[in-house]
């Protein structure tokens, strides 16, 4: 299978399959015209990172999964405790983003019936300077 056809497989653009062959998660057999050829084994391990990826795993934790993998060990353990991280760290940017969407609504609403200023020799823009909530 050539790039185009494995991307075309798997409804990806052949970007995608370069830059995962790139960074070797895939290692395509070449002829000997220089072309790559994947085999059908490519084709699942690519549907792998894909669904990996969907899942929120990093390039990084995949590498250590296909490691652990490729060592005939089961990689469940890893990916138990890979997505219990990316769980908690998705958790705490949530959180950070919930915040700072009540930060942008208190400042739309204190806002709404302020002036407009122009700067001054102590001030760029009073709306921001003088905004209450901010976060340190």
């Amino acid at each position: 299978m050539r790039v185009k056809q494995i991307a075309d497989a798997l409804d990806i653009s052949v970007d995608t399959v370069r830059y995962y062959t790139r960074i070797g998660l895939v290692v395509p057999n070449k002829s000997h015209n220089g072309y790559k050829y994947y085999r059908p084994a490519d084709v699942t391990r690519l549907r792998f990172i894909l669904s990996a990826r969907s899942l929120g795993f990093s390039v990084n934790d995949i590498k250590e999964i296909l490691v652990t993998s490729s060592q005939t060990n089961a990689p469940c353990p890893t990916v138990r405790g890979l997505i219990e991280k990316r769980l908690k760290e998705t958790e705490q940017r949530y959180q950070d983003m919930h915040e700072l969407r009540e930060r942008m609504r208190l400042a739309t609403s204190e806002w709404q019936n302020k002036p407009d200023q122009p700067p001054t020799a102590d001030t760029i823009c009073h709306l921001i300077e003088g905004f209450t909530a901010l976060k340190s």
